[in-house]
């Protein structure tokens, strides 16, 4: 096709050429004027038609092409700059921004299914899933954006203004807000607003809105379901295993919902991170394990029937100049949701804290993503701190959230700046309200699971209210060789980025696993508390292929168990007793045995400590100052989930144990805990 065009703008132009000079030699120059403007005029012609026969042909075979326009639906008008994608099976295809016209191409596209979206500040996103793309054909997908409504507020009465939030603090007289940022608000007081015939109360974590179109914002935060645990027969179930969980996020949760005067929910509660929130004084590890392993059974206080069982692990407190070099890749949400004055703004200070702590020799790059990924900082030294915090300053949020996207290009940068024995860890930090892309939790935490092979552990920290997505973010810890915390205020982040910081950036362990045996012989059952979804089946317990929880350096891991002793009248098991076996116990004086596996960071072997507990080993007397506060943190979980074990549980009875055990209280934790439990019996009257 291209050789024949060619032939035919030859001959033409020779035919122009030869009527040229016949004119010429005719000396009439009228009409040598008049062939040569049509000479002219002819090649131009073909040349086009060379083009456009040259750019049918740009279609690589088994592609096609997808075009079309972005407009604005109340206008008409072309929308510049809008974001466009099309995603397959494995996430963001490819993505690009419309012309000034409003246009967009995208050419040489695998003849596949695609979905499309399109999306732009103050607009509606639109998406068109099943987009079929077939081979050498145009596709034209146009679309119609519909403005966000704004509202334009003004304050007109301030009433209790004790308790005021961020959100509304930097609201003028006469700003105009996308509705969108102020939905569910937390720890706003009465605070009333009038316009166009609007009038809005903000209260704890409800936001109640009157108007004509009766738009009412609603919460869209997700927790996962607990099943708490219940009580074990030690006859039919002697085993109780499951992985160590260094995750805090929930304490901070539960403490953002109770100053903003509202109880939490009760699967927001997770007991395990409630009670590993506070370190303990557990002793130095020792004998070469990374950490040391302690016990201690004394009188349950919630119920005087029966026995608690304190489990504590103490992790080595390396010092700063004995870690490995950092490998950082803060992977950061700047999505639309993360406009609010307790997400980005407040990210950026938290990071900002890390940064100030980092030694010449780490490294961190900066991801962000919002409607696509990208890179914002390559690989650059601790020592360049004002570099950093210059790229920090700099980002804002808007778009949608291709969470997908970013984080297989954090794992990729990571991958690229490895430090072989060093510490490599990708720091995601989000609302967890991931819309685009890979976006299910079953295909993310796939995803983090092919990359935890890499040998690259992950940080994940929680901000927000409203649309905040507690369980997503949970579950991605879990699978990722990683620990899990919310920053619910600056104090929150100095608490994570100074006095924890090599804690939550560095492991001394991995894939720990406890397994414990109980002996009918002296205990009739059990009940683990906490740990819900770290259980593992028995037979896990010696897999190494298996994973398990991570210990940070310094890190104190705390489990409690409720045990119900031999000689109660206590009658636990509904179960019919076994046809074909006969249980004999064995004549032993332990009351347990204890089992812990782990695998040095390094390592893909797994090493075992046993530990026993023995009659004697029981408090008779006083029991220790972290067992009578693990016991006043789990009992005040206990009330908030309203749990059916909570039997005589109080909240003067939580306070009474804290204060017996808040002598160590450097940096005040404790007494903020204490604070936490009035204001939430006062929560409860009212």
């Amino acid at each position: 096709m291209e050789s024949k065009t060619q032939m035919y703008l030859i001959n033409d132009i020779k035919l122009v050429t030869k009527n040229f000079e016949i004119m010429k030699t005719k000396k009439t120059k009228s009409l040598m004027k008049l062939s040569l403007i049509f000479g002219v005029l002819l090649v131009i012609l073909l040349s086009l038609s060379f083009k456009s026969s040259n750019k049918k042909n740009r279609v690589k075979s088994g592609f096609g092409i997808v075009k079309g326009k972005i407009i604005d639906e109340s206008d008409n008008k072309p929308i510049s700059g809008a974001n466009v994608f099309l995603f397959n099976n494995s996430g963001l295809y490819t993505s690009q921004k419309t012309k000034g016209d409003g246009s967009f191409i995208f050419e040489n596209i695998p003849a596949n299914k695609y979905t499309f979206k399109a999306e732009k500040q103050g607009f509606t996103n639109y998406t068109q899933h099943n987009l079929i793309i077939e081979e050498n054909k145009t596709i034209s997908v146009n679309v119609s954006l519909k403005v966000v409504e704004k509202f334009e507020l003004d304050i007109v009465e301030d009433v209790n203004t004790d308790i005021v939030s961020d959100e509304v603090e930097h609201i003028s007289s006469t700003e105009v807000v996308d509705y969108e940022s102020l939905k569910v608000p937390q720890t706003i007081s009465k605070k009333r607003f009038k316009s166009k015939g609007i009038s809005a109360m903000s209260m704890g974590n409800r936001n109640y809105c009157r108007q004509e179109q009766n738009f009412v914002p609603h919460n869209t935060e997700a927790y996962d379901k607990i099943n708490e645990n219940i009580f074990k027969d030690v006859v039919n179930n002697p085993l109780s295993t499951f992985s160590i969980d260094v995750d805090r996020a929930s304490y901070s949760n539960v403490r953002r919902f109770l100053n903003g005067n509202q109880m939490p929910y009760k699967d927001a509660v997770r007991i395990e991170e409630m009670v590993n929130y506070f370190n303990y004084n557990y002793p130095k590890p020792k004998n070469g394990d990374p950490f040391s392993v302690n016990m201690e059974i004394g009188k349950c206080p919630w119920n005087e029937n029966h026995q608690m069982a304190l489990i504590g692990l103490q992790g080595e407190n390396l010092k700063s100049e004995s870690i490995p070099s950092g490998n950082m890749v803060f992977l950061l949400d700047v999505s639309g949701s993360m406009k609010s004055a307790n997400k980005l703004p407040l990210l950026k200070k938290a990071f900002k804290i890390l940064v100030n702590n980092l030694r010449p020799d780490d490294r961190v790059a900066i991801v962000v993503y919002a409607g696509a990924a990208g890179c914002v900082l390559e690989s650059t030294s601790g020592q360049n701190k004002e570099k950093i915090i210059s790229a920090l300053d700099k980002l804002s949020a808007g778009g949608s959230t291709a969470g997908g996207a970013g984080i297989k290009l954090a794992y990729k940068i990571a991958k690229e700046n490895f430090i072989k024995n060093g510490n490599n860890r990708v720091i995601l930090a989000t609302d967890g309200d991931f819309n685009v892309g890979a976006s299910s939790d079953g295909e993310m935490v796939r995803l983090i699971e092919e990359k935890r092979k890499d040998g690259i552990y992950l940080s994940i920290l929680g901000f927000g209210m409203g649309n905040y997505k507690d369980s997503k973010m949970e579950k991605l810890s879990n699978a990722g060789n990683g620990n899990y915390a919310y920053i619910d205020n600056i104090r929150e982040a100095k608490k994570i980025f100074g006095e924890e910081l090599w804690g939550t950036l560095y492991t001394i362990a991995k894939d720990v696993k406890i397994q414990i045996e109980f002996n009918p012989a002296k205990i009739k059952a059990y009940r683990l508390i906490g740990y819900e979804n770290r259980i593992l089946n028995k037979e896990d317990f010696n897999d190494d292929k298996k994973d398990a929880g991570d210990i940070g350096c310094g890190h104190t891991v705390t489990a409690i168990y409720e045990i119900i002793l031999n000689d109660s009248e206590e009658i636990v098991s509904d179960v019919d007793p076994l046809e074909y076996q006969f249980i004999k116990p064995v004549r032993s004086s332990n009351l347990l045995t204890l089992k812990l596996r782990y695998k040095k960071p390094n390592q893909n072997t797994s090493n075992l400590i046993t530990q026993k507990i023995r009659d004697e080993d029981v408090q008779k007397e006083r029991s220790s100052e972290n067992f009578v506060w693990a016991a006043a943190v789990a009992e005040f979980g206990m009330i908030l989930r309203d749990s059916e074990h909570k039997a005589n549980s109080s909240y003067q009875q939580v306070i009474a144990l804290a204060k017996q055990a808040c002598e160590d209280d450097e940096n005040g934790h404790k007494k903020e805990f204490i604070k936490l439990v009035e204001t939430a019996e006062l929560l409860s009257k009212n």
